[in-house]
């Protein structure tokens, strides 16, 4: 089974005269990137393997690009057209053209080449190349724990994403088959709780004071910027604790476009939405989809609807159950933390469907003993 990961190094260490030069690449990048995003965006999109001298050359009497970039761009538009299209399939009222800022590009071999360092000042350079007007760049870099750390674990691939400030290197590791023994647990996420799983366990119960340090910083600050990176740092601590023991399956809730802006029917007031959009909880979800990779732990998601009403013994659902951090089921009077019973809920959900089979599956009749079967 194989993954990819990505690491940030600094651009730092460049020149003057080289940040500038980079600067100038990026924004002629980005100009001929939304020459084909205009050219692509009213006509049928072809594949990048048909992108050939007839298209490449359409921006060449304005810009100084090389052949090389000028296809490298005009993939970059079709992946960026494709994108916004597909975010918006099921509102087509709200696609629009997008627009490359030039701020970054994405390179393979045949631009830039990463040298190893002949002296001990830096680690390696990152040659650019075949850029256009005779220009030739060469960025100082210096690796840093997590470069090393997947640089040796895995194989670097030879594509880079370049701005201003870093240049993006990613990495192809390879790992074991996916687990076939140990727990499976589902987890419900919170703001109380970062995590609350199906065996009864909480995790990360100090996540609102770090939201609430974060709330009263003045937006854009150096404070909120460095409240929020511990944020992240205690999401990372967490996910450890919970990929700590022996596990084969975590299941989640699916829930989308969770972020400030959410109203949920307008059931959500303004301080709440606030503080979902400091939990971040897309990072979450990712920084802990990342674990269950390299620990070869299956991760899944199921639909979030009636999870935290739902009674996981006896199957009634009614809006009274739960009050507050308690569920108490008004029909089987079974009770227990709310969250934790959530957390229980989605993984009946997932086990009980197409797909748990692969997992243990059990008939829905079998559900009032599933917590039995599964700890």
């Amino acid at each position: 089974m194989k993954f990819k990961r990505s690491v940030k190094c600094s651009a730092k260490f460049a020149t003057k005269h080289k940040k500038q030069q980079l600067k100038k690449i990026l924004v002629e990048y980005g100009k001929v990137c939304n020459f084909f995003i205009e050219y692509f965006w009213n006509t049928e999109i072809p594949s990048k393997s048909k992108l050939l001298k007839n298209i490449v050359d359409l921006p060449k009497e304005n810009t100084w690009l090389s052949a090389a970039l000028r296809q490298i761009a005009a993939r970059e538009a079709i992946d960026m057209i494709q994108a916004v299209k597909q975010r918006w399939k099921d509102k087509p009222n709200k696609i629009k053209m997008p627009i490359h800022k030039g701020k970054r590009m994405l390179v393979s071999s045949t631009v830039a080449n990463l040298q190893p360092s002949k002296d001990s000042t830096f680690d390696a350079w990152l040659h650019l190349s075949s850029i256009g007007n005779k220009v030739i760049i060469d960025i100082p870099i210096k690796y840093h724990k997590q470069f090393n750390k997947w640089n040796t674990k895995g194989k670097r691939l030879n594509s880079y994403i370049i701005t201003n400030d870093y240049i993006q290197f990613s990495f192809e590791i390879e790992v074991e088959s996916k687990k076939t023994s140990g727990k499976m647990i589902g987890i419900d996420t919170g703001i109380k709780a970062l995590a609350s799983t199906s065996g009864g366990k909480q995790f990360g119960k100090d996540v609102g004071k770090h939201i609430e340090k974060i709330k009263r910083c003045k937006h854009g600050s150096k404070n909120q910027k460095s409240r929020r990176n511990g944020l992240k740092q205690y999401i990372n601590e967490t996910v450890k604790e919970v990929i700590s023991e022996d596990i084969r399956l975590i299941v989640v809730e699916k829930l989308n476009n969770l972020n400030h802006k959410t109203k949920f029917k307008r059931r959500l007031n303004k301080n709440i939405r606030r503080s979902l959009g400091i939990w971040n909880y897309r990072y979450w979800l990712t920084r802990l989809k990342q674990a269950t990779e390299i620990n070869r732990i299956s991760f899944r998601s199921v639909l979030p609807y009636y999870t935290s009403q739902r009674c996981p013994k006896c199957g009634h659902i009614e809006r009274r159950n739960r009050k507050k951090e308690v569920f108490r089921c008004l029909k089987c009077d079974h009770s227990e933390n709310a969250d934790v019973n959530a957390a229980t809920n989605i993984l009946q959900r997932f086990l009980q469907g197409s797909y748990g089979i692969l997992y243990g599956n059990c008939l829905p009749q079998q559900a009032t003993n599933l917590k039995n079967l599964i700890y």
